[in-house]
């Protein structure tokens, strides 16, 4: 086990006021009682991949690629709002970052690309992404920070649960709700 919990920090907070200098600080927080790595969402710069899509019908794979570099944006982005963090590209880097108490978050473009395991589809988000790389990392958590709270599968895309390794637990919060999670982060009996 590299990290016991992945924390997936969805893009579309970007959209909401003060919601990623919330999770910010809730995450730097929590770092110091979990071994964690936050994974980003691809959020507007994936949405803006979409659009492209859309009107000029990319191939799958580029659209795939791209919206996976659109995650590597948003980790600058959190790593902007969560003291303690920085940006880190593998396994061998997050556990290096761990290891001098800083807060890891991924940019997963290059590891994904050495790994390319999943379908390249708009079926597979951010979402699938982090619970594969969560079962990569021998996560025992993953926990989805969404713009809005609600039953996991509500909320994931169609190949999440596909994507999530079997022993993996998930939940989803919304922001604001990363505190009352922290018990369970640790593998809290009671939590």
């Amino acid at each position: 086990m590299i990290v016991r919990a992945v924390i997936k920090v969805g893009g579309r907070l970007a959209a909401v006021p003060q919601a990623l200098q919330q999770v910010g600080r809730e995450v730097a927080q929590l770092a110091g009682e979990v071994s964690m790595v936050v994974v980003p969402g691809g959020g507007p710069f994936a949405d803006a991949v979409r659009e492209i899509d859309r009107r000029q019908g990319l191939p799958p794979s580029t659209a795939h690629w791209m919206a996976i570099q659109a995650m590597d944006q948003v980790a600058e982005l959190l790593a902007s709002v969560i003291a303690g963090s920085e940006i880190v590209s593998d396994s061998a880097g997050i556990s290096d970052a761990r290891r001098r108490g800083r807060v890891p978050v991924l940019a997963p473009a290059r590891w994904l690309r050495a790994a390319d395991e999943l379908p390249h589809s708009w079926d597979v988000t951010s979402d699938s992404l982090a619970a594969y790389l969560a079962g990569l990392l021998g996560a025992e958590r993953l926990l989805l920070v969404k713009a809005v709270g609600g039953a996991v599968d509500e909320l994931v895309d169609p190949w999440f649960r596909r994507a999530l390794p079997a022993g993996v637990e998930c939940r989803a919060v919304a922001p604001g709700e990363l505190a009352a999670a922290a018990g369970w982060l640790r593998g809290d009996p009671a939590a």
